[in-house]
């Protein structure tokens, strides 16, 4: 963390007056819609991977070794956000997304190299999106943290929706060959660049924190302010994003499905507009409440995409699984990273994002058994089920423990009456 907090007194004062839509927010947004971008134009690694000569089984362990290193290094490492600040880790990660991306261009076979440029670009990508978290929660009001991060996220759908075009256009213009590979990862590496320099100006001035204590390892840290429920429904986002970006694609290839892009567009639009309509569910709900709607979402729309045959089929699941990403995020990130000491929000904020990172790794290859033992059909309906019943759990939850930024909207309330 870069800064101390204001105490919850000048909080309190000050935030009738002050607009958490600022300058640093709309710089914020600006960063994440390209970053998004950029990552979305590496969608096609695995064509890649094809390229140079390997095959969709190589592709698929070179993703997974990337994500494992960089959940990893998560929970190991996570902690130097606060310990260094956000700024100096900001930089950092950027400068390894960009390698990454140049290192992708030099690729000229399956080797060690390409794992090495997978895991880069993966640690990279990761540390930043913590980072822009991390910075965003400490520049807002407690009570309007879920507000500002499902705000802030909706740039992302921006930037997949830009992203995918931006692609799916340089396929169509470019001949078959190294040139589409040279452009997509150039392009993403450029965006890098710039991604860089808003950075750059959106923490000018920020010095490293130098009054507290180095923080303990994410692990013990995630021990002592363990954030309960909230984890298990970060698993099953996980789970959701696994579904939804590795196995669509093989679904839609089997059923003969060539307009998948209607389905993420359609996601990444129905994700927008719902972010946008509850940006304001946290204090009127409450987060719990916000979870159990999200993972309804996520229930039926894994189910509905059991039944699709056509590719015009997929527009109602994505509507409803993009429902149910809207709310899970913020929800997931505010209230996990929100457990943690406010000295340690940084490490909070990478430490959850590494337990979603997880749910994928530990879901992928269980997936991968149904599809293979029962059929997609059997693997969607498996991953709805897992969705409804940790719902219906998580109920209890929100029944049980009332949330503080409900509490907190309630009682402001009270006080204007």
């Amino acid at each position: 963390m870069d800064t101390a907090p204001p105490p919850p007194s000048a909080v309190a004062a000050d935030a009738p007056t002050r607009s958490v839509y600022d300058r640093t927010f709309w710089l914020a947004y600006l960063a994440n819609t390209s970053l998004v971008f950029a990552n979305a134009l590496t969608f096609r690694f695995a064509e890649l991977v094809s390229f140079v000569g390997g095959t969709e089984k190589v592709a698929g362990d070179i993703v997974a070794v990337g994500l494992t290193i960089a959940v990893i290094v998560r929970l190991a490492a996570s902690h130097v956000i606060d310990d260094y600040g956000t700024r100096r880790m900001w930089i950092v990660t950027t400068l390894l997304f960009i390698t990454g991306c140049v290192m992708f261009l030099l690729a000229q076979s399956v080797s060690l190299e390409l794992y090495v440029a997978r895991t880069v670009f993966v640690v990279g990508l990761t540390g930043m999106f913590a980072c822009s978290m991390t910075h965003i929660q400490n520049q807002v009001p407690l009570e309007r943290r879920t507000e500002v991060i499902g705000n802030l996220g909706s740039s992302g759908f921006i930037g997949m929706i830009l992203g995918a075009n931006a692609g799916d256009w340089i396929l169509r213009l470019i001949p078959a060959g190294r040139g589409q590979f040279l452009a997509l990862f150039g392009l993403a590496a450029f965006i890098g660049v710039i991604y860089l320099g808003i950075v750059l100006e959106m923490t000018k001035g920020q010095r490293r924190p130098i009054t507290h204590q180095p923080s303990p390892p994410a692990w013990k840290l995630l021990i002592r302010h363990w954030p309960g429920a909230v984890v298990v429904v970060g698993l099953v986002m996980g789970l959701g994003v696994t579904v939804n970006t590795v196995f669509l694609t093989r679904f839609a290839t089997t059923r003969g499905i060539a307009s998948l892009g209607v389905f993420f567009t359609a996601y990444a639009l129905s994700a927008f507009v719902f972010r946008i309509q509850a940006a304001h569910w946290s204090r009127t709900i409450g987060r719990h409440w916000m979870l159990v709607r999200g993972l309804l979402g996520h229930t039926v729309g894994l189910a509905l995409l059991a039944t699709v045959t056509q590719g015009w089929q997929l527009v109602l699941p994505a509507i409803v699984c993009g429902f149910g990403h809207a709310l899970l995020f913020p929800g997931v990130v505010s209230l996990g990273s929100g457990s943690f000491p406010p000295e340690s929000r940084g490490t909070g904020t990478a430490t959850i994002l590494g337990l979603v990172d997880f749910g994928s790794l530990v879901v992928s290859p269980i997936l991968g058994r149904i599809i293979v033992n029962a059929g997609f059909e059997w693997m969607f309906l498996m991953a709805s089920g897992c969705a409804l019943l940790t719902a219906i759990g998580y109920s209890v939850v929100a029944w049980q423990y009332p949330d503080h930024e409900e509490v907190s909207a309630g009682a402001v309330t009270v006080g204007q009456r």
